[in-house]
């Protein structure tokens, strides 16, 4: 495993981690549209990074299991793509809208599909540990 692909996973792994925390705030706020107070960035910067660090983790992990060669590893990438994919679409719908409410955060953190890919992501860096320890 390089130091800048671990470097690139645990970014979006970060990412993923603290747009999601955001969101959580987000959605507590009872918010009818995203500028409705506050500084720093808003919401939707919040999802655009996640969406990028959401597109960028299967790739970051895939380039770290190359290095591994783990058949049972390499196989749980597919399913990290698939529910990336789906989880990305949820975002990338959010998005598209003109107002983001904390109501519509707050249905995409309850998501089944931001869930299980948080999930899938936790379980893939818990592994890829584990792995760097073996005797």
């Amino acid at each position: 495993m390089t130091a800048n692909n671990q470097q690139v996973l645990t970014s979006c792994i970060d990412t993923i981690e603290s747009s999601y925390e955001y969101m959580l705030a987000y959605a507590a706020q009872g918010r009818e549209k995203e500028n409705a107070g506050g500084d720093g960035p808003g919401i939707r910067t919040y999802l655009e990074n996640l969406d990028t660090a959401i597109g960028a983790l299967p790739i970051a992990l895939d380039a770290l299991l190359a290095a591994e060669s783990q058949v049972e590893v390499s196989a749980f990438l597919g399913v990290l793509e698939r529910d990336s994919s789906t989880a990305r679409k949820t975002v990338q719908l959010v998005l598209s809208l003109p107002q983001i409410s904390s109501r519509i955060v707050d249905n995409l953190n309850a998501s089944a599909h931001v869930r299980t890919l948080l999930t899938d992501m936790f379980l893939a860096d818990e592994a890829l540990k584990s792995l760097q320890t073996k005797p």
